[in-house]
C-alpha cells in the first residue's frame, strides 16, 4: 500500500496494490499491520455505507466527543472528499484538504479524529464505504457549514449549481462559531 500525505500531513491518501487479470481485480482494502507500518494504528469499531446521487453534498460532520477517525473509500462512482482540521493546537487548524476518490482509482482517504468530514458526489451515483474509530453518537454530532467563507473549500460544483443538502447540513455552523477540539 502506498501512502501520500495531503496538504495536511495527518490526512493521508492510501493507494492499495491492485492485482488485475482477465477476470477482474483483487486488492486488500484493510490490513492492520500494513497500515501500522504507515503510522495508522487506529482501531475501527464500525463500518458505514452511504449512497448519494450527483450533486449531493454531505457534511461537514464531526463528533465533538467520541471523535471519529475515518478510513474512506468509494466502491461505485466518484466523489470529492474533504477534511477540515478542527484541532485548535494544530498548525493546520481551520485548513481543508480534499481528494477525488472513485471506484476506478481505488484510493482511500485516512482522516484522523479531530476533523470535520464531507463529500460531494461527482458521478451520477456514488457508494461510499468508511470505517470509523468510534461509535456514532448523535448527541455529540456537529455540522460545519459546507460553504463557510473562512474555510473556503473549492467544491467542484456541477455547472455552478448549489448542492443537494439535507436540512441538517444546510443549517451547519460557520467556522467562527463551531465547537472545536481543544486537545
Amino acid at each position: 500500500m502506498k501512502a501520500t500525505p495531503t496538504e495536511i500531513p495527518d490526512v493521508t491518501i492510501l493507494e492499495p496494490r491492485v492485482f488485475r487479470d482477465a477476470r477482474g481485480f483483487f486488492m486488500e482494502t484493510y490490513h492492520a499491520r500494513r497500515l501500522a507500518e504507515l503510522g495508522i494504528t487506529a482501531q475501527f469499531v464500525q463500518d458505514n455505507h452511504s449512497q448519494s446521487q450527483r450533486g449531493t453534498l454531505r457534511g461537514l460532520h464531526y463528533q465533538i466527543r467520541q471523535s471519529q477517525g475515518k478510513l474512506v473509500r468509494v466502491i461505485y462512482g466518484e466523489i470529492f472528499d474533504v477534511a477540515v482540521d478542527l484541532r485548535r493546537s494544530s498548525p493546520t487548524f481551520g485548513r481543508w484538504t480534499g481528494a477525488i476518490l472513485s471506484a476506478d482509482n481505488k484510493r482511500q482517504l485516512w482522516i484522523p479524529p479531530g476533523f470535520a468530514h464531507g463529500f460531494y458526489t461527482l458521478s451520477e451515483m456514488a457508494d461510499l464505504i468508511y470505517k470509523v474509530t468510534d461509535y456514532y453518537a448523535p448527541e455529540w454530532e456537529r455540522t460545519l457549514i459546507w460553504n463557510d467563507p473562512q474555510v473556503n473549500i473549492a467544491w467542484p460544483l456541477a455547472d455552478g449549481q448549489p448542492p443537494v443538502l439535507s436540512a441538517k447540513d444546510a443549517q451547519g455552523r460557520p467556522f467562527s462559531q463551531a465547537e472545536v477540539f481543544e486537545e
